[in-house]
């Protein structure tokens, strides 16, 4: 047999080989797929992550010396923008602070708050609009591509509302009804951005806020929780026309009589206004309305019952946080556990229905509800951004979202019929009446919230102008400023028709 120098048959390979060489080529193929791989985790998966992150080098720098997007109002007024400084890095400036309950600030010493914190990424430009941007950033020399902020906010009503609060701790929100756009958004005490920019004053003026016993730095707006009041009474209307519980029509007998003597509710008696006593018959839902009846709406929310109650507050967003730009606080309608459908009874029930009980409310929550009943049953979800536009010239445009279907069409022609008589019936004058915008049929609720302790009432009120064609939803809130129809009613009325006269004039 003839054979090799190596001792194998004439023509033949050396066994295995082969068999290696595929192994050393598989191995080959699966160690740089996995370098393939792990390379687009990093930098497309986890591209958005590591930009935000703050341990980012590139974060870092642009927190300190990335040139920042400026924030303009509806009407392209600069509300936040960056001022260079020789020898320093920029400082962030606030043309008009009562901007900053949105606004927010952005300080050297202590981050960024408000929309400067939401939007953080697209103001320094980390995070950029344009497809594929985020790839390519670090290929290029400046990978900065900053965002500018228009806002749906006009401030001229901004600043209008917060001088209609005047020395009133509140808050007031005014929503587009059709849209969702947040027209004004003020907490009042504010606090002036300017000082928490400054690295000079940052320190001082924040101990100073935070020794405030009036709370500065609290977002009445979204992060207040209030006793409701009347107002109130219709998140109990929208459940109880809406389930069928009753009807615009639906009287109560024995009401003429407990006018005189409260309704009793296993031992607890419900009353009425001394105005509302005077009355002599029983009344329907718009008469109701229109007077504020506590005890109409006390049989009301009985004959609703806890789960109907319940859950037509969830289609308006009570029992959570309201997805927002800013933080939110949830509303609520009952403390919750109690063995009677989530409340501990009837007598809660009772209270509840016309604001009281265990009920707490937003002010942003409660500019929601008018907002959806003027919009047909319709509720928007709020925003305070129309769009983002780069330097580079990408434009993004928020659109607007449906929140939920709060309610029927029906339903809500009725509330606002109800609401209209609120405002401009014979009764008016010492409810609703004040908002009444000249020549525009306007729909309101006021409210007077009772507290414990013997502390003067909230002073409340939620509406909407134009009724037929709404432009403009409003809930305002007076902090312990007594009677609604006082405080709260003058306030909305006077910023409805300053927003209308506005938007007339473009």
């Amino acid at each position: 047999m003839t054979t090799s120098r190596g001792g194998l048959p004439a023509g033949a390979s050396a066994p295995g080989i082969g068999t290696a060489l595929l192994r050393v080529g598989l191995a080959l193929v699966i160690v740089y797929s996995g370098l393939v791989l792990g390379m687009g985790w990093w930098q497309v998966a986890q591209a958005g992550p590591l930009t935000n992150d703050p341990g980012n080098p590139l974060v870092l720098a642009a927190e300190r010396n990335a040139p920042r997007g400026r924030i303009v109002d509806s009407r392209g007024q600069v509300v936040a923008m960056s001022a260079k400084q020789p020898g320093a890095e920029p400082v962030r400036r606030y043309p008009h602070p009562a901007m900053a309950p949105i606004v927010g600030y952005k300080s050297l010493l202590f981050g960024t708050g408000g929309l400067e914190n939401s939007y953080d990424g697209q103001l320094t430009g980390l995070q950029q609009l344009g497809p594929g941007d985020q790839l390519l950033r670090k290929f290029r020399s400046d990978p900065y591509d900053p965002s500018e902020l228009h806002l749906s906010v006009d401030i001229r009503l901004q600043e209008a509302a917060l001088k209609a609060l005047g020395s009133d701790r509140g808050a007031v929100v005014a929503i587009e009804p059709t849209t969702g756009r947040i027209l004004a958004l003020v907490s009042n005490p504010t606090y002036d951005p300017n000082q928490l920019a400054d690295p000079a004053t940052a320190r001082a003026y924040l101990d100073t806020l935070r020794a405030d016993k009036a709370s500065p730095l609290l977002n009445r707006a979204t992060q207040g929780r209030y006793v409701p009041g009347s107002v109130f009474k219709m998140v109990t209307a929208i459940a109880a026309l809406d389930s069928g519980s009753i009807a615009p029509e639906t009287t109560y007998a024995d009401q003429p009589k407990q006018y005189q003597t409260g309704f009793r509710v296993a031992g607890f008696d419900v009353h009425d206004a001394p105005r509302t006593v005077q009355l002599d018959h029983p009344l329907n839902f718009y008469e109701a309305t229109e007077v504020s009846c506590n005890i109409y709406f006390a049989h009301v929310g009985l004959d609703t019952g806890p789960a109907n109650y319940v859950a037509w507050a969830a289609r308006l967003g009570f029992g959570a946080p309201i997805g927002f730009e800013l933080p939110t606080a949830a509303s609520q309608v009952t403390g919750g556990g109690g063995p009677f459908g989530g409340l501990q009874d009837r007598v809660e029930l009772a209270n509840a229905a016309y604001g009281q009980g265990e009920v707490l409310v937003t002010p942003l929550q409660m500019a929601l509800v008018a907002a959806a009943i003027a919009d047909g049953g319709t509720m928007m979800a709020p925003r305070l951004v129309d769009k983002l536009v780069s330097e580079n010239g990408n434009v993004h445009a928020v659109d607007s979202q449906v929140m939920s279907q709060a309610m029927s069409g029906t339903t809500a022609f009725a509330i606002t019929k109800a609401m209209e008589r609120a405002v401009n019936g014979p009764f008016a004058a010492g409810y609703a009446g004040g908002a009444a915008v000249p020549g525009v049929l306007t729909a309101g609720k006021s409210g007077t919230a009772q507290l414990a302790g013997g502390k003067r009432p909230h002073s409340w009120f939620i509406g909407f102008a134009p009724a037929g064609d709404p432009q403009i939803a409003i809930a305002v809130i007076a902090e312990n400023a007594g009677l609604g129809s006082q405080h709260a009613v003058p306030i909305a009325g006077q910023l409805m028709q300053q927003y209308l006269q506005l938007a007339g004039s473009g």
